[in-house]
């Protein structure tokens, strides 16, 4: 599955990367981070796209802090080497095979969901840092079990090859050795824009059903995903 990140595919379907979804996401990590009281010196992100959330953390918090983006993609890395400075070294090289390197945090935000094997990526990826900051999207609940054509949309546009929900997600970090620390639910079909009519419609009943019940919003509706740290 890495082969449509590394020949062209994935940015043919997707021409911004996802560079306009990343303040949004930079946010509710700083929240998860600040909310934790943590105070990280060295931040990676393993598959950092266009390099959007690594520029808007190292441009909002000040103090002698280092950040590193290691990318697959040639086409991803053409975009966010142009945000390298002397904050931030963005890497054409997959982390993981990376010897001799540690951080305080290492972010994976909306990836293992898209590797073929995602314990091994789990394992692996528990070396490299401290703590772990995941952003994983909840894709199974009921709305989309039923339609089925938004899980296999996923799948052809973006890459998602493993669905889960909040339970599935969280079960697979522990058994895969983390410790989960922290988590909350992050609502991108509610608060990001430009988001098409059907979704929009839906976030009427969404959001009202979420400040009831979230957990049950969430695994019937739809449209949330999980923001967790682990160590």
């Amino acid at each position: 599955m890495t082969q449509i990140y590394e020949d062209g595919e994935y940015l043919k379907n997707n021409p911004t990367w996802h560079e306009e979804d990343s303040p949004w996401k930079a946010r509710q990590i700083m929240k998860i981070i600040e909310k934790n009281t943590l105070t990280p010196n060295r931040i990676c992100e393993i598959g950092c796209g266009a390099g959007g959330i690594l520029k808007y953390l190292s441009e909002r918090y000040g103090g002698k802090k280092e950040y590193f983006g290691y990318e697959i993609s040639p086409q991803a890395f053409e975009i966010c080497k142009r945000k390298s400075n002397d904050k931030l070294t963005i890497v054409l090289k997959d982390l993981l095979v990376e010897n001799n390197v540690h951080f305080d945090i290492v972010m994976a935000i909306d990836i293992f969901e898209h590797v073929e094997d995602y314990f091994g990526f789990l394992r692996k990826l528990k070396t490299k840092g401290d703590y772990t900051i995941f952003h994983i999207p909840l894709d199974l609940s009921v709305q989309t079990v039923m339609r089925s054509s938004p899980i296999i949309k996923g799948r052809k546009s973006v890459g998602h090859i493993h669905y889960f929900t909040k339970e599935t997600a969280l079960e697979t970090l522990k058994d895969t050795g983390y410790e989960i620390i922290d988590y909350f639910y992050t609502a991108g079909s509610v608060e990001l824009p430009n988001r098409k009519w059907k979704t929009k419609l839906l976030n009427i009943p969404r959001k009202l059903f979420f400040s009831l019940n979230k957990d049950l919003a969430v695994r019937v509706l739809g449209g949330y995903s999980i923001l967790v740290l682990a160590k």
